[in-house]
């Protein structure tokens, strides 16, 4: 089996062979919007449950980074749940998944425990790049299926089936959150009216005028 190799992956493009001069290309599914602003860890044929993986990346896309450790650290002392909403058959339902709108979650201790480790190794590289780290939110996370790795199981009357094993790669964008300047009170504030309220208002300009 091949061991996952955590890598940073902003060099879009990376040397292959120094005496033939080709590159070989580094696929990312998305481009931060600045670089000095993010920060991507990657992780390639990840030994982990591709599905598992999925959900606890789904359950924590758009969350700060704080409050993501927070959450994933209580998922592995089974203090709160991840919700499972697309890869969800067979899996029991619990009243943790409530706060999550839903009724099946579960608490996959193996990927939260890795995530949680990428998640703290995105926080060191952007600490070395000089970014605020109180700010830092997970942009973009996503978990896609790697090939599969095959082993067997012998089976009676001297059968062989597959026994295969659904590694997954992931790769999450860290981005400081912008900073929302309050627009100034000028005292002059807009009135917002539905369809109804300005069909009223028509209907009064025109009778006035009539």
């Amino acid at each position: 089996m091949t061991s996952p190799v955590l890598t940073n992956v902003m060099p879009f493009f990376t040397p292959a062979s120094k005496s033939r001069g080709s590159y070989l290309r580094v696929h990312v599914c998305r481009n931060p919007l600045s670089d000095m602003r993010s920060d991507i860890p990657s992780c390639r044929t990840l030994n982990h449950q591709f599905k598992n993986t999925r959900e606890v990346a789904a359950a924590i896309t758009g969350l700060k980074l704080s409050k993501a450790l927070t959450y994933l650290a209580d998922v592995k002392e089974h203090k709160q749940a991840i919700p499972f909403r697309r890869f969800k058959g067979g899996v029991g339902r619990t009243a943790q998944a409530k706060p999550f709108g839903v009724t099946q979650a579960r608490w996959p201790a193996k990927s939260a425990e890795f995530v949680l480790g990428l998640l703290k190794n995105a926080e060191s590289n952007a600490e070395v790049k000089g970014l605020n780290v109180d700010e830092l939110y997970i942009s973009h996370i996503v978990v896609n299926q790697a090939p599969k790795q095959r082993r067997r199981t012998y089976r009676a009357h001297g059968r062989i089936n597959p026994y295969m094993s659904s590694p997954c790669h992931i790769e999450v964008i860290l981005s400081e959150a912008d900073s929302t300047v309050k627009r100034e009170d000028d005292g002059k504030k807009v009135a917002r009216l539905n369809v109804r309220q300005v069909a009223r208002n028509a209907r009064k300009a025109r009778l006035t005028r009539a």
